[in-house]
């Protein structure tokens, strides 16, 4: 199987504003040819507590063309080394908002995290955009899987032998084991 580069999609422009908090600071970027996100800085420090979430300012606000979204997507190395991750993932950016860009950071690890200005925080992804409209109806057509739910169809895959990984980070652990906190705690 051959790595062949794909006809990339068209570019969309995207205008953005620097904002009086985000001067200094780079806009977001690509930081190879690959990536699939953006890469977006902090514009500001704090720390952010186990258990807690903030909303991070960037210092930039944007225009997404109309049939478009941004979404703001984690940082695997953050979440893996850190545990601290983007809440509502992804987050959508609408291309009718004008607002500062922020980032919701959450801290699902067990000690503080320094944020520091111009630190890289999440990813922005552009995407199309499909509208809908529902069609409200008495009943709906029958499928195999029916009104089965959350995890109805199960965990384990019918090729999935136990295997140890002895390549787990030692302060990678089980959100089971975690103990959930109220902000202001």
């Amino acid at each position: 199987m051959s790595s062949k580069a794909a006809s990339p999609s068209k570019e969309i422009e995207i205008a953005i504003q620097r904002l009086p908090n985000g001067g200094g600071l780079p806009l977001p970027a690509y930081a190879s040819d690959g990536a699939a996100g953006m890469d977006v800085v902090a514009a500001e420090t704090l720390t952010i507590r186990p258990g807690t979430r903030h909303a991070v300012a960037t210092g930039f606000a944007m225009a997404i063309p109309v049939g478009y979204e941004v979404q703001v997507r984690p940082r695997s190395g953050l979440a893996l080394k850190h545990g601290i991750t983007c809440l509502n993932t992804p987050g959508t950016i609408d291309s009718d908002y004008r607002g500062e860009v922020k980032v919701i950071l959450a801290n699902l690890g067990d000690e503080p995290f320094d944020i520091k200005r111009g630190d890289r925080i999440a990813q922005l992804v552009p995407a199309p955009v499909q509208r809908a409209a529902f069609a409200e109806v008495e009943t709906l057509d029958e499928t195999a899987r029916g009104a089965g739910g959350f995890g109805s169809t199960g965990v384990a895959s019918e090729a999935a032998d136990e295997v140890e990984d002895d390549h787990i980070p030692d302060n990678v652990g089980s959100l089971a084991a975690m103990k959930l906190r109220q902000p202001g705690e």
